[in-house]
């Protein structure tokens, strides 16, 4: 585990780039936005998001999970259990940890108010996959660290996870554009950029809807899945109406946003 930073730093450059050039030569929507603006705050904020959890978390996830190994701490730690089975069952759990994290953040008035700043992106790309508020970044690493100290998560699992994760968001947030068959083939397993982008409508009922961020199971399971958005994907209008004006996705108002009172963000339909 001592060069996990290493693989997880160039995994993310990798799959960056690559889904960077799909959306570049394939791309499934037109912009409406400036990418040249959009990419230096998003990235920008990724950049800021790397440096306040090295600087303010006492220890990061797989940290945490190698403390649970060595102290045998957590449930899957009081047990022998072959690591062919353990290990992906794992990383099968904290996704739908995720899911569930991102369905509550949602739900609940203040951690929306967090949460929306990624939505208020007015286009879809790769890098809207990384753009997340610090203080969400905070909060949902310590939901982690919770998780996976209390059920004993293997340190392999929980990189292998979060590699999925990071590599699976860019993915599923890119404006490339995938065979209409493919993608249905896909989807009744993982989640494409066509099963996500609905999350992403500006349509209240439709930004409420498919939370998932790597399996698609956990949607249709639980009642949460929209097979596609009500005006096409053509159509479709990305964002939040109250951020609508291009300095909104400026660094300095992404920060801002969440402590600023808006009204009309999304249109009920």
């Amino acid at each position: 585990m001592e060069n996990s930073d290493s693989v997880r730093l160039s995994i993310f450059l990798s799959v960056l780039v690559i889904c960077a050039v799909w959306e570049w030569c394939v791309p499934r929507k037109q912009r409406t936005r400036s990418r040249r603006l959009r990419w230096i705050n998003n990235l920008g904020l990724v950049g800021l998001n790397s440096l306040i959890l090295t600087l303010v978390m006492p220890l990061l996830a797989i940290e945490a999970a190698l403390f649970a190994q060595l102290h045998s701490v957590g449930l899957f730690n009081q047990f022998k259990i072959s690591a062919w089975f353990v290990v992906p069952f794992c990383v099968v759990l904290l996704d739908a940890a995720i899911y569930l994290q991102h369905l509550v953040f949602h739900r609940v008035p203040i951690l929306w108010r967090l949460h929306r700043m990624h939505h208020a992106d007015r286009d879809i790309d790769v890098t809207t996959g990384a753009r997340f508020h610090p203080i969400e970044i905070i909060l949902s690493m310590w939901i982690k660290i919770v998780i996976v100290v209390a059920l004993g998560i293997p340190p392999i699992a929980v990189l292998i996870f979060e590699v999925v994760l990071n590599a699976s968001a860019m993915f599923n947030h890119s404006n490339g554009k995938l065979p209409l068959k493919l993608d249905a083939l896909l989807r009744k397993i993982i989640v494409t950029p066509d099963f996500h982008r609905v999350h992403h409508s500006e349509i209240s009922k439709e930004t409420h809807s498919n939370f998932g961020f790597f399996l698609s199971v956990w949607d249709v399971w639980f009642g949460t899945y929209r097979a596609q958005p009500e005006l096409g994907h053509d159509e479709v209008v990305i964002g939040i109406p109250a951020f609508d004006t291009p300095e909104e996705q400026r660094l300095d108002k992404l920060l801002t946003q969440p402590f600023r009172n808006d009204v009309n963000e999304s249109r009920d339909r």
